[in-house]
C-alpha cells in the first residue's frame, strides 16, 4: 500500500480538477481535470501511468456530474490506488474574516465556507459540492478532509492595499476589504519562480499573472503579497470568461434606476453574462474561440484587444508599486500558459518597463514545462504551469503529520 497519498479536489467555476499525489515525495500518481462544465461538449482528461486518456461525458455537465463521473467511473479504474488514499484536501476560495488559514473540515467549517459564499458565488458553493462528495464517496475519510484557502495568501496585504475608500465603519464592523483570490496558484508560483531564478523566497519581487476562466494579478515584493486584482469578491479585476471585472459602480446605479433590473438580476449578469461571454453577446466564454478567430473576426479582435490592454495596465501600476525592483513576471493559468497571442499582445505595451519577449521562445508549443520567452539579457519572462494541487496536498498533510 503507498503511503501519504492525498486526494485533491479544485472545483472552479468552469471546471472541475482532480489528482492523486504524494506531496512529501513530489510524485503525482493520477491527475485530471473536466473541463467546459454547463457548456456543448463538456470532457473529461486524465493523466495516469505516463498515459493521457480524455472523454466526452455531454453537453451541459454540472459540478455533481462530473465529481459523480470522477469517483464512479475513472476511480474504479484504479481500485489499488484508490484504496491507498489517506487525506482529501479542498480548494476553497474565499474564507473570510474567520478562516485564514487551512482547517480540517467539520460541520462547522462547512457553514462558514457556505456563510462566505456571499464573497465567492461562483466558487465557495462550487467548492462545498466537492466536499460534500468526498464525504458521500469516502465515508471513512470524513475527518480526514481539509480545506485550503485562496484568501490566506492575502492577509499579508498592507491597509493601504486592501482598504476601500468607504467609511472606515463598514471595514470595522462587517469586514468589507480587499481579500484576493486565487492564492494559492500564485503562491506556488512564487515559489517556483525563486528556484528558477536562484533568488531567495524573502527577497522575491514579482507579479504573477493567473489567467483563466477567472483572471487575477498579484505583485509580490519580498515574497509578501502587496497587491492583487481581485477584492472583496473574484468580481473585482480583469476581464474574465463571464466575469465583468473592473466597472464604473454607478453601472449598477444605472441598471437598477433607469433600466429597472433588480439587485439580483445585476449580481447574475455582471458575474455570469458579462466578460468574454457578455461581449460575445451570450456566443461563448471560451479564451481559445476569441484567440482562434483574432484574425478573422472583428468582435474576437477587440475582445482580445481589450482584454490584453487591462492586464498591461495592471502590470505597469503593479511595477511601480513594487518600487523598480521587479525581478520576473510570471504567466500561469490556462490562458496564462498557452496563448501565445495574449503574452505578445501584452508584453509589446510594456517595453517601457524593460520588457522584451522573444517571439521564437514565446510561440514555442506548450510543453507543460516551466520556461523563459524573455530575450537574453532582460527582465525574466516566464511561462509556469501552476500546481494548486501540491500546494493543497502540502497543506493538507501537514495538518496531520
Amino acid at each position: 500500500m503507498l503511503k501519504n497519498l492525498v486526494l485533491v479536489f479544485n472545483c472552479g467555476s468552469s471546471s472541475v480538477k482532480f489528482s492523486i499525489l504524494d506531496p512529501i515525495h513530489n510524485k503525482k500518481y493520477l491527475f485530471g481535470i473536466v473541463e467546459r462544465l454547463y457548456l456543448n461538449e463538456s470532457c473529461v482528461t486524465w493523466h495516469v501511468h505516463k498515459k493521457k486518456k480524455t472523454v466526452l461525458i455531454g453537453n451541459n455537465v454540472s459540478h455533481n456530474q462530473a465529481l459523480k463521473f470522477i469517483i464512479k467511473v475513472i476511480f474504479t479504474k484504479y481500485d489499488d490506488l484508490i484504496s491507498s488514499i489517506q487525506y482529501i484536501g479542498h480548494r476553497v476560495v474565499h474564507g473570510g474574516n474567520q478562516l485564514i488559514k487551512s482547517v480540517i473540515i467539520n460541520d462547522t467549517i462547512i457553514q462558514k465556507i457556505q456563510e462566505n459564499s456571499v464573497f465567492a458565488p461562483l466558487h465557495n458553493p462550487m467548492n462545498i459540492l466537492g466536499i460534500q462528495a468526498s464525504i458521500q464517496y469516502f465515508p471513512d475519510l470524513k475527518k480526514k478532509n481539509v480545506a485550503v484557502l485562496d484568501t490566506s495568501f492575502y492577509h499579508s496585504l498592507p491597509d493601504f492595499s486592501y482598504l476601500y475608500a468607504i467609511p472606515y465603519k463598514f471595514y470595522k464592523k462587517y469586514h468589507i476589504r480587499r481579500y484576493g483570490a486565487h492564492g494559492i496558484s500564485h503562491l506556488y508560483i512564487a515559489h517556483k519562480t525563486s528556484d528558477l531564478l536562484n533568488i531567495k523566497f524573502n527577497n522575491l519581487n514579482i507579479i504573477t499573472c493567473h489567467l483563466g476562466g477567472g483572471s487575477s494579478i498579484t505583485a509580490i515584493r519580498n515574497g509578501l503579497c502587496i497587491d492583487t486584482s481581485m477584492g472583496l469578491t473574484p468580481l473585482e479585476g480583469l476581464v474574465m470568461g463571464t466575469r465583468s471585472g473592473d466597472i464604473d459602480p454607478s453601472v449598477v446605479f444605472f441598471m437598477y434606476d433607469i433600466l429597472g433590473k433588480s439587485m439580483d438580476e445585476i449580481q447574475h449578469i455582471l458575474i455570469n453574462k458579462s466578460g468574454i461571454l457578455g461581449l460575445t453577446n451570450g456566443l461563448t466564454s471560451d479564451f481559445r474561440y476569441i484567440e482562434e478567430k483574432y484574425y478573422s473576426k472583428f468582435q474576437a479582435y477587440r475582445i482580445m484587444n481589450l482584454f490584453c490592454y487591462r492586464l498591461s495596465k495592471y502590470i505597469g501600476s503593479y511595477a511601480a508599486s513594487l518600487e523598480g525592483k521587479l525581478d520576473a513576471i510570471v504567466f500561469t493559468g490556462g490562458i496564462g500558459e498557452n496563448s501565445a497571442l495574449t503574452r505578445a499582445l501584452v508584453l509589446s505595451r510594456l517595453e517601457f518597463l524593460g520588457l522584451k519577449i522573444d517571439n521564437n521562445l514565446n510561440y514555442q508549443p506548450n510543453l507543460n514545462k516551466s520556461r523563459f520567452i524573455n530575450k537574453k539579457n532582460t527582465i525574466p519572462l516566464l511561462v509556469i504551469p501552476t500546481n494548486e494541487e501540491f500546494i493543497i496536498a502540502k497543506e493538507t498533510i501537514q495538518l496531520f503529520l
